[in-house]
C-alpha cells in the first residue's frame, strides 16, 4: 500500500487499516529420536510452547490466530473493508471535521463514506472512527482517497489527503463451451449443453459454495453436477467441495427452451444470449467472494428455410404392415411459403397416399402437422427417406433423407419369414 505523506504538519492524524480476518498460526516443529544427542529436549520445548496443540505438538497448525502482517491480496468479487481513524494529536479543540473516503478505479470514482456530515468538534486525544465496505467489481489499480478537512480554534481552515494504492487480482479463470444436442429428426431438440471450466488461480484453497447458471427468460436450466444417491443427489465432486490452487473443475448444465418459445422457430433461431454464471466461494475463515459472468453468448444453429421434425413414430413395426408417422413442418424463413409434399419410394420404404399433395400456405414462424402412412418391405433397421417439399412461390425444393430409423420385424416364425 503506497501512502503519500502530507508535507504540512496538521493537528489531526489519519490512519487507515485494511480489515481482514486473521489466519491460524503455524509453527515449524523440530523433532528427533530419543537416541539422538538432544534426547527429549525438543519434545519438552514444544510441549511448553503455547502456540502448539496439546497432545499434538508435532502438527504445524496451532490454536492461535495471527493478525495480517501486510496488506495482502485483494481479489475480484471479494468485499474490501477498511478502518479509518482520525485522531487529534494536538492540545487544541478542532472543529467542523469532515472525513471523506472515495475509491478511484479505472472507470469510476465511488464515495464510500458512511456519513457526509461534519463532526462539530474533536477534543485532544479523541478520535473519529469509520468502517467502509465495498464489493470489488473491477480488476486492476484501485486508489483509496481519504480526505480530511477541519477548522482550528483560531478559525483557520485546513485540508489534507492521503492516497492508498492497491491492485485487485483475478481469482478465477472461467472458460465456457457450448454443445448443441445431437439427434436425428425423430428426436429433434433445441437443448443446449454448457460446459464451464473454473480454475483457482490464487495461492490458497477455496471452498466452492455455489456455482449456478442463471438462464435468460427463454430457457429452463438443469444442473448435471450431481449423481443420484438415495433421496438426495450427491455432488460429483464429493462432500468436501474444495478447489486447491491451480486446480480446475468442470460443471455441466443443460438448457432447454420454454414451451412458449420452442414453438417460435424464428425466435429461438436468433437467440444468442444463454444466461450468466453465478459463482460463490469462501476462503480463510469463511471470507466470502462472489463473481457473476457477463451474459454468455453462443452461435445459434441454423435450420434453413424449412425445419422438418418427427412428432410421432413407433419404435418397432411389422414387416409389410402400414404404420403411421406424424411430421412437423416449421417455416423458419421470413416469407410465406406455399408447400407441396412429394413422396418417393426407396428400396425398402414405400409411402402410402397421394404424392404431390398441396399443403397450403405457411406463414413465417408457423408450423403444421403432417400425418403420413408408410410400410417397409425389408426386415431390420431401416432408414425413412424419400420425402420432398416444394415451395411453389420460389420453385425451390427441399429433400429429406434419413429422416429417422425404425426397426422392422417379421410377425411370423423364422421359417415362415
Amino acid at each position: 500500500m503506497d501512502v503519500n505523506q502530507a508535507k504540512q504538519e496538521h493537528l489531526l492524524a489519519l490512519k487507515v487499516m485494511r480489515l481482514t480476518k486473521p489466519t491460524l498460526f503455524t509453527n515449524l516443529p523440530v523433532t528427533c529420536e530419543e537416541r539422538d544427542l538432544p534426547g527429549d529436549l525438543f519434545g519438552q520445548l514444544m510441549k511448553q510452547d503455547p502456540s502448539t496443540i496439546k497432545g499434538a505438538e508435532s502438527l504445524m497448525l496451532g490454536e492461535m490466530l495471527t493478525l495480517p502482517q501486510n496488506f495482502g491480496n485483494i481479489f475480484l468479487g471479494e468485499t474490501f473493508s477498511s478502518y479509518i481513524s482520525v485522531h487529534n494529536d494536538s492540545t487544541q479543540i478542532v472543529k467542523d471535521i469532515l472525513v471523506k473516503a472515495d475509491l478511484q478505479t479505472s472507470s469510476q470514482r465511488l464515495n464510500l463514506s458512511a456519513s457526509n456530515s461534519a463532526v462539530a468538534e474533536l477534543k485532544p486525544e479523541c478520535c473519529i472512527d469509520d468502517v467502509i465496505h465495498h464489493e470489488v467489481k473491477e480488476i486492476g489499480t484501485h486508489i483509496l482517497v481519504c480526505a480530511v478537512s477541519y477548522t482550528t480554534q483560531f478559525g483557520e481552515k485546513l485540508y489534507f489527503r492521503k492516497f492508498f494504492k492497491f491492485q485487485v487480482l483475478k481469482p478465477l479463470d472461467v472458460k465456457t463451451k457450448f454443445y448443441n444436442a445431437e439427434s436425428d429428426l425423430s428426436s429433434v431438440t433445441d437443448e443446449v449443453f454448457l460446459e464451464a471450466q473454473i480454475q483457482n488461480i490464487t495461492t490458497s484453497p477455496m471452498f466452492m459454495e455455489k456455482v449456478s447458471l442463471e438462464p435468460t427468460i427463454m430457457y429452463n436450466v438443469t444442473e448435471l453436477n450431481t449423481v443420484a444417491s438415495g433421496d438426495d443427489g450427491e455432488s460429483t465432486f464429493g462432500k468436501m467441495s474444495y478447489l486447491q490452487p491451480m486446480d480446475t473443475r468442470q460443471y455441466l448444465y443443460c438448457l432447454k427452451p420454454k414451451a412458449e418459445y420452442a414453438e417460435k422457430a424464428g425466435v429461438i433461431k436468433g437467440v444468442t444470449m444463454i444466461g450468466k454464471l453465478d459463482i460463490v466461494w469462501r476462503t480463510n475463515l469463511g471470507e466470502r467472494g462472489r463473481l457473476q459472468t457477463s451474459q454468455l453468448q453462443r452461435m445459434a444453429p441454423g435450420y434453413g428455410d424449412i425445419r422438418l421434425s418427427l412428432e410421432m413414430i413407433p419404435d418397432t413395426v411389422n414387416l409389410e404392415e402400414p404404420f403411421d408417422i406424424v411430421c412437423k413442418i416449421t417455416n423458419c424463413s421470413e416469407r410465406t411459403m406455399d408447400l407441396v409434399v412429394e413422396m418417393c419410394n426407396t428400396r425398402s420404404i414405400h409411402w402410402c397416399g397421394i404424392s404431390g399433395r398441396q399443403l397450403g400456405k405457411l406463414s413465417p414462424g408457423a408450423s403444421l402437422l403432417l400425418p403420413l402412412t408408410i410400410f417397409s418391405s425389408v426386415q431390420g433397421l431401416q432408414s425413412i427417406s424419400g420425402l420432398r417439399l416444394t415451395d411453389t412461390f420460389l420453385k425451390r425444393t427441399y429433400e429429406y433423407d434419413d429422416i429417422a430409423q425404425v426397426c422392422v420385424i417379421c410377425p411370423y416364425t423364422s421359417n415362415e419369414c
